[in-house]
């Protein structure tokens, strides 16, 4: 029978490491925030992406890993204990001997900085270049035209045929519909 506690053998340095918590379902934040009012040093990296709700564009915040969070730990000084009755977690993510496997910091830093470099307002946007798409109200409406990019948060740029070659027009996101 293994032990969640014992230490291998690599692993004898006391310096904090990040290890893997699974979350329950739709509860990553959840137990990001509990884990954090305790003290712990959390990592939870989420994008903003546009979905629609009753027929608008909205921006939302989701998990970048939905049901995983990354978690700081000493193998020796911290107090492994209460993580799993945490509300909204799962368990600690182990291998092979039941043994928790920290994840390399460099990971942790380049998910840091890639969420940095993506900014708030460009991350997963609900349209993507050169994507078919469909106008639903308008003038133009029923139409088939290419997403060519957006204009701000409210507006878009697509190319629709007419006359004989692609024109390029601005209208509103809320106006789309991807193609099936």
């Amino acid at each position: 029978m293994s032990d969640i506690n014992a230490i291998p053998e690599e692993e004898h340095d006391a310096s904090p490491r990040w290890y893997v918590i699974h979350c329950k379902g739709g509860e990553s934040f959840r137990a990001a925030e509990h884990l954090g009012h305790q003290g712990y040093e959390v990592f939870h990296p989420v994008l903003e992406v546009q979905k629609r709700r009753r027929g608008k564009l909205v921006w939302i915040t989701e998990p970048l890993f939905p049901y995983y969070l990354f978690i700081r730990l000493d193998r020796l000084a911290s107090n492994w204990g209460p993580i799993r009755s945490t509300r909204g977690v799962m368990r600690i993510v182990t291998f092979g001997l039941d043994t928790p496997v920290p994840v390399g910091d460099e990971l942790i830093e380049i998910l840091k900085r890639q969420g940095d470099d993506r900014g708030d307002a460009t991350a997963n946007l609900y349209f993507r270049a050169g994507e078919p798409v469909e106008v639903t109200e308008g003038p133009f409406k029923n139409l088939q035209a290419v997403f060519e990019s957006h204009k701000g948060e409210e507006r878009a740029i697509v190319l629709l045929g007419m006359l004989q070659k692609q024109q390029r027009l601005e209208m509103p996101v809320s106006q789309l519909r991807r193609r099936d």
